[in-house]
């Protein structure tokens, strides 16, 4: 599956860039072996690291967006997708494992615009205005033994991001990282 092949010219709807890329397969990899489970990926975007692993792991994968057209673009894909705020929906120790790339940029409120790019790109001031209701949230609805993979940048802080995790009684080790011109991405492996 061909990233450049996944990308198409929606605007409303994040499309799978490096960082999807990562994650898809950090989560492929780590996340191996996994049989009849269910996997959520929090803001699934156009699907494409849902897809991946719906194609790699012998599991149910479920995908949430808030956007409503990033919901419909997933479907288009055949994955199964809930319109959702991070995992409100979700019921206590539902998921073997959640997958998130969050809205991660560190966004000056003063120049955000408001519509579902932004939403899908900006983390407010610090970077981690989605990040930390997802931490202080994922624990009610991962499994005993669950595990989550986050993908956090330098841009955003992944120290304070681990710590904030330790805040909510998670430990954190980095999987995987990569580094780009302008920042290096971390897959931070979660788990109680």
């Amino acid at each position: 599956m061909d990233l450049a092949e996944r990308r198409d010219v929606e605007t409303d709807v994040y499309q799978p860039a490096e960082d999807s890329q990562l994650l898809a397969e950090a989560a492929s990899e780590r996340l191996a072996g996994t049989t009849d489970g269910v996997v959520l990926e929090v803001g699934t975007g156009s699907g494409y690291v849902a897809e991946v692993l719906d194609s790699a792991l012998d599991c149910r994968v479920i995908g949430t967006d808030l956007n409503p057209h990033a919901c419909r673009r997933a479907r288009e894909r055949g994955l199964q997708v809930v319109r959702a705020d991070l995992v409100r929906p979700f019921v206590d120790d539902s998921f073997d494992a959640v997958v998130f790339n969050p809205p991660y940029l560190p966004t000056d409120p003063d120049v955000e615009r408001d519509d579902w790019m932004e939403r899908a790109l900006s983390g407010g001031p610090s970077g981690r205005a989605v990040i930390d209701p997802f931490l202080a949230s994922v624990g009610r609805v991962l499994a005993r033994d669950g595990v989550v993979l986050l993908l956090v940048s330098s841009l955003t802080g992944v120290d304070e991001v681990v710590e904030r995790a330790g805040e909510e009684g998670f430990s954190a080790v980095a999987v995987r990282d990569e580094s780009f011109p302008f920042e290096t991405l971390t897959i931070l492996e979660l788990f109680r």
